[in-house]
C-alpha cells in the first residue's frame, strides 16, 4: 500500500515517490478504507484473507508492521464499512457471510450465514443500527437486503431487483436518509428512503441513462453546490467513451436562501480522535460542520510526521490514497481546530457604527420638505436596512458556529 501526497495546486509534474509505503500483505491488496473519525488510521485487505490496521502517525517512510491484523476470514474480503464512530467494522466475504467485527480486539460479534442471500457489498446505515447489503439470491438474481446489526440471523427485508450480473454499489446519505444503488454495467441509479420503522426501505425513483457505468464515486457533502440545492453528486465512470461524468442530485426549489431542512450539520474533515486515542479504546462521533455559506470551513489536510530522511517540499500537500481531486474549500480557515476561541467576525464594528451614525443623523435631521429630500431619506433607510440585514446574517452565522463549538466541547 502506498500513500501519496497531491499538492493543493494540483499536479504540475508526475509524482514518482510516495509519502509512505505499507508492507505487510503477501498477496495483492484489494480494499483500502480510512477510519471515519480517527486521524491517520488506515485499514487494508488483500487476497491473503487478512485485514491489517495501520497507524500512519509515525516518522517512518516504510512501515512493515501493522498495529493489528484481523484474521477472521477464510476467503477474500469483498467489502468493508464502518459505523458512525468507527467502533465497529462490517465485512462481506466471498464465503457468502457478513461479519460485524470489533476492529481493536479482533473478535467477531455477529455473523450472517443466511443461505438465500450471497452478499457482495455491505454498508452501515449511519446511526440507525442497521446494515444494508447487495448481492445475489439463490436463483442468481440481483438482490438487496436490510439487517439489524445486533441480530444477523435473518434479514429485516429482502428484495430481488433483476437478473443482471453486475455488482450493485450502495451509497448512503445519513443527512437526508437517502440510499442510492448503482449497478455495474447498468445505466441507472435507484433511489430509496430509509425509515427506522417498517417498511424500512421505500423505493422512490431511479435515474436512467443509455451509457453504462463501470463504477461510481461520490463527492463529500462539503463539496456540493448548496445554492443549487444539490444533495448528492456521483462521478460515473464510462469506459466506452473514456470519460468520468458528474451526475448531480438536485432538489427542485426556487428559493435562493439556505435550505436548512436538506442541509443539516454534516460530517467535517477534521478528525475527532488521534490515532493513539482510538488505539487506546476511545470512541467519538465525527465533528460536525455547517454547510451554510459564510460559515467557517474545515481543512481536510491530514498531517503526517515527516520521515527521518526528510525531503524538502516547496508547497504544502494533502494526503490521499486514490488520488481524487481536492476540494476547493481546503484552503479556507479551519474553524473547528480553533473551536475554543470565539469566531472572528469581520466588519461587525464598522456595520454597528454605521447604523448608529445613520440613526443619530436621522433623528437630528428635520423632516423632509421636498421630493429630493424624501428620496434621500428613503435611500438612506434602504442602506440602513441592508446593513442591518447583513449584521443579522453574520450574527446568525456566529450563533450557529458557537452552537457547533458547544456541541463539540460537550462531545469532548
Amino acid at each position: 500500500v502506498k500513500i501519496w501526497n497531491i499538492p493543493k495546486s494540483m499536479l504540475a509534474n508526475n509524482i514518482t515517490s510516495p509519502k509512505k509505503e505499507l508492507r505487510g500483505h503477501v498477496r495483492r491488496v484489494s480494499l483500502i478504507e480510512w477510519h471515519p473519525t480517527a486521524n491517520n488510521i488506515l485499514f487494508s485487505s488483500g487476497y491473503d484473507y487478512k485485514i491489517m490496521i495501520w497507524n500512519l502517525d509515525t516518522k517512518e517512510a516504510v512501515i512493515s508492521r501493522p498495529v493489528k491484523t484481523l484474521d477472521a476470514h477464510r476467503d477474500v474480503v469483498l467489502s468493508m464499512s464502518f459505523n458512525t464512530d468507527g467502533s465497529l467494522l462490517a465485512t462481506a466475504c466471498r464465503d457468502k457471510k457478513i461479519r460485524v467485527i470489533d476492529p481493536r480486539v479482533g473478535t467477531v460479534l455477529q455473523v450472517a450465514s443466511y443461505r438465500s442471500h450471497r452478499a457482495n457489498k455491505v454498508l452501515f446505515l449511519g446511526d440507525m443500527k442497521k446494515l444494508f447489503s447487495t448481492g445475489t439470491s439463490r436463483w442468481n438474481n440481483r438482490q438487496i437486503a436490510l439487517w439489524d446489526q445486533d441480530d444477523l440471523s435473518m434479514p429485516l427485508l429482502e428484495e430481488d431487483l433483476d437478473g443482471s450480473s453486475g455488482v450493485l454499489f450502495p451509497f448512503y446519505d445519513s443527512d437526508t436518509h437517502m440510499l442510492y444503488v448503482v449497478g455495474k454495467g447498468d445505466g441507472n441509479i435507484r433511489y430509496y428512503e430509509i425509515s427506522p420503522e417498517n417498511p424500512y426501505l421505500i423505493y422512490l425513483t431511479e435515474y436512467r441513462s443509455h451509457l453504462p457505468q463501470k463504477g461510481a464515486g461520490m463527492m463529500p457533502k462539503r463539496g456540493l453546490e448548496v445554492s443549487a440545492c444539490e444533495i448528492f453528486r456521483f462521478y460515473k465512470l464510462i469506459p466506452t467513451k473514456s470519460l468520468i461524468e458528474p451526475i448531480s442530485m438536485i432538489v427542485p426549489r426556487r428559493s435562493e436562501s439556505f435550505q436548512e431542512d436538506i442541509y443539516p450539520m454534516t460530517t467535517g474533515a477534521q478528525p475527532a480522535l488521534t490515532a493513539q486515542q482510538w488505539l487506546n479504546g476511545f470512541n467519538k462521533g465525527p465533528i460536525l460542520v455547517s454547510l451554510r455559506p459564510g460559515s467557517q470551513a474545515v481543512s481536510c489536510s491530514p498531517q503526517f510526521p515527516e520521515p527521518e530522511p526528510s525531503v524538502s517540499t516547496a508547497e504544502p500537500r494533502q494526503n490521499h490514497v486514490r488520488g481524487k481531486k481536492l476540494l476547493e474549500d481546503s484552503n479556507k480557515p479551519n474553524g473547528v481546530e480553533k473551536r475554543r476561541k470565539q469566531p472572528k467576525m469581520e466588519n461587525l464594528p464598522k456595520i454597528e457604527k454605521t447604523c448608529a451614525c445613520n440613526d443619530l443623523d436621522t433623528l437630528e435631521r428635520p423632516p423632509p420638505k421636498t421630493k429630493n429630500e424624501l428620496l434621500q431619506v428613503f435611500y438612506r433607510q434602504q442602506e440602513e436596512i441592508r446593513s442591518l440585514r447583513e449584521l443579522v446574517n453574520q450574527r446568525e452565522i456566529q450563533i450557529r458556529q458557537l452552537k457547533l463549538q458547544l456541541r463539540n466541547l460537550c462531545m469532548d
